[in-house]
């Protein structure tokens, strides 16, 4: 029988996709079969031939040559590009316009600032020359704590273009929790902000940058940046303290200094809620094209654009707008809440004032702002051609809304990717339809497959995400993980030869994904799965529920609990009404075999400092797992949470033996 397919929601204007980078890179390389299909399946049958043309279609200037796109396919342990030398930051710098805006610095109060291209080059020189005088060379760490704001971009194309590695994280990280990432690197040199705004509140950290630098002894200096305007103590630093002011103003020549292909980046890292976070190493020619793939030909951002994406300098979405500059846009940098109390909208006034044409968000903040009422379509926002979205599953639910509240025109790009790769395994271009609740496409170069648990491809089945080509912006390696165990452990380990991402898909027949969740949070009852983010979409539509998290829990006496915990929206009451609303909302629009075993009202649902649900760890605890042993509290962004849900899963398991 013939599998019957939506219509999509969103189709790409004729003209627009005509004019789009992606259309004109599918001319140049001969590949333009009148869809996305055909660059795509060429993108990932000829790795070489595809990632040859993306450098030579962005120009990649090289100090030497490469020997061959791919001399290695394996993985882990690709060879890309051997031979060529080059710099992420020449790259970033070279062609500004030097009296154009390369950086708007906003914040939640509604003002900013441009930072031009002659700007921009200036610090990062004047930067790199204070960095050198401190110590800092090739294959030194430089650290980074700091809200998003233009010093991290400039901080770390100085560190970049001396061949460093550098590394950040944002001030709403605890010290203890700051060290635990940094110290793993010994950096050289801590930069660091005296504060950051969030709510309406100017959050003091100098008390915190002094107890971080303490506990990392590796420091030869600290470079301290006056941002909220709080005056240094005279000890801020138990080194050399170097004020932004005077590294940041000097007058010097921008050189940067060529480094192989797959030389150190960045060390980012993962969310560490199980243990010390782990480095996740990325090199410059990798990420170079990886983002000018993903930036330039997706999103098809060029002169003239501007990008203004939500994120903190600890999610890897900041090194996406970071690498704005690669594309000559102009990157939109933001410190504050999304949505703060006085001004919940600031986001869409500011992208209308600064005429951002690439808005991107969160899931979350798109149901927030249609269950509270607020239009964004009383600014002016048609300079607005994508809403992008990621962090998690995106529902159906809010294309509507972005179309009839943001605009027909606007794109509502969904995208799926991870701090592993820096990158995206899925989204949208401008010559992809979009389906509501689903991901275009497989981006270009990602060998994208659904997995049973045979190891075989699926379509229109449920299976592992798996990528089984190389992709340039793999890690090189997790940092101090000398023979490469902990790397093989993390994705290899399953499938041979297959990167395993841990996310449950579904490739459709007609080419676009569907991410159901975390599979290590799948809720598998009676032998039928299903992935959570499923049942957190239909629940968290009801303008009662605030958020919701669903658990499947194995009991020790072959029992199978599935409780769904809620917060509720100001005013709400859980009664029976409610709770029958919520059991019909799941058995109509997920499954009926995962209607929950009880709905419990919870004061908060546990997140990652970069804002995913903490599934796995709450199912654990619940569990009766040791706290100690499920959860680092410094990765928490609520860490009474833990206690709270160790709390739930001790009552369950006593009124169970009570029975």
């Amino acid at each position: 029988m013939k599998t019957s397919y939506p219509d999509p929601f969103f189709t790409p204007d004729p003209q627009a996709l005509a004019a789009s980078r992606i259309a004109d890179f599918a001319r140049r390389t001969g590949k333009d079969g009148g869809d996305y299909g055909a660059p795509h399946r060429w993108s990932v049958t000829d790795l070489e031939g595809f990632w040859g043309a993306v450098w030579e279609y962005f120009d990649i200037d090289a100090d030497t040559p490469y020997e061959r796109v791919l001399a290695e396919e394996r993985m882990p342990g690709a060879r890309w590009f051997p031979g060529a030398t080059l710099n992420y930051a020449h790259h970033a710098l070279r062609n500004l316009d030097a009296d154009g805006a390369a950086l708007v610095a906003l914040d939640e109060t509604g003002s900013g600032y441009e930072v031009t291209g002659e700007r921009l080059r200036a610090q990062v020189a004047s930067v790199a020359a204070t960095l050198r005088d401190c110590g800092v060379g090739k294959g030194d760490r430089v650290a980074g704590y700091l809200p998003h704001t233009p010093h991290a971009i400039v901080a770390f194309l100085a560190t970049a273009g001396l061949g460093a590695v550098w590394s950040v994280c944002g001030q709403d990280y605890a010290p203890r929790a700051a060290a635990d990432r940094f110290a793993q690197l010994e950096p050289t040199v801590l930069i660091a902000a005296d504060g950051y705004l969030f709510n309406g509140t100017t959050h003091d950290r100098r008390d915190a940058v002094i107890e971080l630098a303490r506990a990392l002894p590796s420091l030869k200096a600290t470079l301290l940046v006056d941002h909220v305007g709080l005056p240094w103590p005279p000890q801020a630093a138990p080194t050399l303290a170097v004020p932004w002011v005077d590294a940041a103003t000097r007058t010097e020549e921008l050189a940067c200094t060529p480094v192989p292909f797959d030389h150190p980046l960045w060390v980012v890292f993962s969310s560490g809620t199980t243990g010390l976070p782990k480095g996740i190493v990325h090199g410059h020619g990798g990420v170079l094209l990886e983002h000018l793939k993903t930036l330039g030909l997706h999103s098809d951002l060029g002169p003239g654009d501007r990008l203004l994406w939500y994120t903190t300098t600890h999610w890897m979405m900041w090194n996406l707008v970071a690498s704005t500059l690669l594309t000559l846009a102009t990157a939109c940098t933001y410190d504050g809440s999304p949505a703060p109390f006085a001004k919940p909208d600031v986001l869409w006034e500011l992208a209308a004032r600064h005429r951002v044409t690439v808005f991107g968000t969160s899931p979350q903040y798109l149901l927030g702002m249609a269950k509270f009422g607020i239009d964004p379509s009383v600014h002016d926002l048609s300079s607005v051609r994508v809403v992008g979205c990621t962090g998690s599953a995106l529902p159906a639910s809010a294309h509507p809304w972005v179309r009839d509240h943001v605009g027909e025109h606007v794109l509502l790009a969904s995208i799926s990717g991870g701090t592993d790769v820096v990158s995206g395994f899925a989204g949208s271009a401008p010559n992809t339809p979009v389906w509501a609740g689903e991901l275009s496409a497989p981006h270009l170069g990602v060998a994208l497959a659904a997995y049973d648990p045979a190891g075989l491809p699926v379509v229109d089945q449920v299976g592992e995400l798996v990528v089984t080509r190389p992709m340039p912006s793999m890690p090189l390696h997790f940092w101090n993980d000398t023979d490469g165990t902990r790397y093989r452990d993390a994705y290899f380990s399953v499938y041979e030869g297959a990167w395993r991402h841990g996310d449950w898909i579904t490739l459709t027949g007609h080419g676009s994904v569907i991410v159901h969740g975390r599979s290590d949070a799948t809720l598998n009852r009676n032998g039928v799965r299903l992935g959570s983010a499923d049942i957190h979409d239909v629940v968290e539509r009801l303008p009662e529920i605030a958020e919701a998290l669903v658990i499947g829990a194995e009991e020790p006496d072959g029992g199978y609990w599935m409780p769904l915990f809620v917060v509720l929206a100001s005013g709400a009451d859980l009664d029976d009404a409610l709770r029958d609303r919520i059991r019909d909302a799941i058995r109509t629009g997920a499954s009926p075999r995962h209607v929950p075993d009880e709905i419990l009202e919870v004061p908060a649902v546990p997140h990652t400092r970069t804002g995913k649900k903490l599934e796995v760890p709450v199912k654990r605890l619940l569990q009766g797992a040791p706290a100690g042993q499920v959860v680092n509290p410094a990765a928490v962004d609520a860490p009474d949470l833990i206690d709270y849900y160790a709390r739930l899963g001790d009552e369950r398991r006593k009124g169970r033996t009570s029975t």
